[in-house]
This record gives C-alpha cells, sequence and structure tokens, in this order.
C-alpha cells in the first residue's frame, strides 16, 4: 500500500488483534520500551552516533528544525527489542476459520456496534465529507488498533532510527523517519506521544509517517492532525485513505457466493473480473442460494487463504480499496464481515 500504508508486520490486527480479539476487555496499550544496548546478530556498518550525525544532515536539508532535532533525537538509542521483532517475525498460521473466528469475534463485533452508536454523528460527516461507509472506518479502527485500546507502546522516533541503522531495510526506514521528524516539526504531536508498533505505524488508523503526511487530516479544526488522540482526525484520515484510492460510495464490499459445480478454488484467477450479471450466468449465486445482483458492478473471485471450509466470495471494486490498506486477503475479509455487523 503503490506504497503501502505500512508492512504487514506492523498491522495491529495481525499481531496484538489475533490475541486479543476473544478477551472480553480492551487489550491494554503495551509499556514503553526503554532503549538496551544491541549485543547479538549482525551489526550496521557503522556506530550509531555516525549514523545519527547523518540523519540529522538530511534532515536539516528537509528543513527540519534544529530544536525539533535536539528533542527528538537527544536521548535516541538503538532498541535491541525492536531489531529481535524485525528479525525473528514469527508466521502463526491460523486457518481462515480460525482467523475470522478471532478477529471479528462476538466481543470485537459488540465493541464495534458500542462505539458506532457513541459516534455516530461524528461518522455521518465523515462519511458525508469522504463519501466512504462508516461501516468500514470503524471496521478498520476495530482492527487496527481494537477501537483506539491498543495503539502501541514503542517510540515512533526510536524504532525508525533502529531500523532505519540496522541496515535490512535502511532506505525504506530512513525516509521514514525523515518523514515522522517533519510530522514532529509541523506540530502535529511532541515526540513524548508519537508512540506506535516497533515498525513505526502510529496511532488509531496505524499509519506509516509517510502517509501520515500523504493522507492524514485535521478534522476537528484545531490545525493538527492527531491521529493519536482526536478521535475525529483519526477516523477521518481512515476515510480520507479510502476515499483516495477509490472507494466507491453506496457499493458493498463483497458477496458470500455459492460456486457452480466443479469449481476448482486452486485454480481460481484472483484477477479476473467480471460484472456480477456474468457471474450469475455462469452459475455462481449466493452462499444462501439466493441470486446474485443482477448489475454491472464488477467482481472478482476471492478463496481466503488456508480455508478449511470452501468459503468462496465474489470481491467488489471496494474489497480491492481495502487491501490497499493491508493487503493480506483474509485481513481484508475480515474487515468487510466486521464492516457488516458493526452497524
Amino acid at each position: 500500500m503503490g506504497t503501502r500504508r505500512h508492512l504487514i508486520f506492523s498491522t495491529g490486527a495481525l499481531l496484538s488483534g489475533c490475541a486479543a480479539s476473544g478477551s472480553p476487555a480492551p487489550t491494554p496499550i503495551a509499556a514503553p520500551v526503554m532503549a538496551e544496548p544491541v549485543q547479538d546478530g549482525p551489526q550496521p556498518s557503522i556506530p550509531f552516533d555516525r549514523f545519527l550525525d547523518g540523519l540529522r544532515a538530511d534532515a536539516r536539508r528537509a528543513g527540519v528544525r534544529e530544536a525539533t532535532l535536539n528533542r527528538a533525537l537527544g536521548q535516541v538509542r538503538p532498541l535491541q527489542r525492536v531489531i529481535e521483532l524485525d528479525r525473528r517475525q514469527a508466521e502463526t498460521v491460523l486457518s481462515w476459520e480460525e482467523y475470522r473466528d478471532r478477529i471479528v469475534s462476538p466481543t470485537r463485533i459488540q465493541a464495534g456496534q458500542r462505539h458506532y452508536a457513541e459516534n455516530r454523528e461524528l461518522l455521518q460527516r465523515i462519511g458525508a465529507r469522504y463519501r466512504v461507509s462508516p461501516r468500514v472506518v470503524v471496521a478498520i479502527w476495530g482492527m487496527e488498533t481494537n477501537y483506539g485500546g491498543n495503539t502501541g507502546g514503542f517510540g515512533v522516533v526510536e524504532s525508525l532510527a533502529t531500523l532505519a541503522w540496522e541496515g535490512r531495510r535502511a532506505s525504506y526506514f530512513r525516509g521514514e523517519l525523515l518523514s515522522a521528524l517533519r510530522i514532529l516539526d509541523a506540530g502535529h504531536v511532541t515526540p513524548e506521544r508519537m508512540r506506535g508498533s516497533w515498525a513505526g505505524a502510529m496511532g488509531q488508523p496505524q499509519f506509516m509517517p509517510s502517509n501520515f503526511e500523504r493522507l492524514a487530516v485535521d478534522f476537528d479544526g484545531d490545525g493538527r492532525r492527531d491521529i493519536w488522540d482526536s478521535r475525529p482526525d483519526a477516523l477521518a484520515s481512515i476515510a480520507n485513505y479510502f476515499a483516495h484510492f477509490g472507494w466507491r460510495e453506496g457499493e458493498d464490499w463483497g458477496i458470500a457466493a455459492r460456486a457452480p459445480t466443479g469449481f476448482d478454488p486452486g485454480s481460481a484467477d484472483p484477477n479476473a473480473r467480471r460484472a456480477l450479471r456474468d457471474w450469475a450466468r455462469a452459475g455462481w449465486r449466493r452462499a444462501d442460494g439466493g441470486a446474485l445482483p443482477q448489475t454491472d458492478a464488477e467482481a472478482g473471485i476471492v478463496v481466503p487463504n488456508r480455508s478449511t471450509s470452501g468459503e468462496v466470495y465474489l470481491g467488489l471494486t471496494n474489497f480491492r480499496v481495502i487491501r490497499r490498506y493491508n493487503p493480506p486477503v483474509n485481513y481484508a475479509l475480515a474487515v468487510g464481515l466486521l464492516s457488516e455487523r458493526v452497524a
């Protein structure tokens, strides 16, 4: 997410969300992580202090003020925990059904319904301005940070500096770090409040800094784009992201479908798109046996990863937009299903 919103490993839903969704209480924000000396594993080619000197020079050329650099970088040290998480990304392999039931859980649905009701007027204003369904905004909010309850406990500047210095994806993280410094310099947030995931995804929507610069909005009109503590800014920024990538107002995200006899999920072409009326002519129906809409809205076959039940969906254009927020198919399906249940 072009440039992705954030890397797969930084999404709250895939890491913290899986563990938290079955809990009756919101997942607490992780405790702040203190700097630790880097000891094991391959070492970067230059000392951290020299890395910071070069970073400061780049930031000055980008217009960041010296006072901002001193405040943001004065006490920064590499975080061993961030390097460990980056090098040892364990993949939790769940079936689609296990993932769906953990993520689109009764607890998350009920919390989403409550937050939707409490923020109905705000969500209606956001929906009217950006022409994006408030239901999908709330679903993303719930997937990413448990409705703002788990936004991450890592200092974003320190995490990004660690990853930019470590070197495996130095260019990417250096760019994100410079974006973060520009955000601080503009006064949208303080260094102390700029907290997020270990990979630098920030605030209630879990935006990476570069996407904050492009797509975060000041919906409450206070002069700052505050996706940490301003619910209007956070939710409107999600909506603006979807609008930017082509959300179609009034169109659903997809349809749980029943394939015709002889359909082989393994041979399905995920890039093949046809009008819903054409899928109907080919023998496709709704999962409950009902007829598909006789429209020209284009859809493609969506087969969940590691499904044990043979579920299949027809994903409309808005499903592809959800995947611009975070690409995994199962993530996007979970967002769609949760959006149907929160309102």
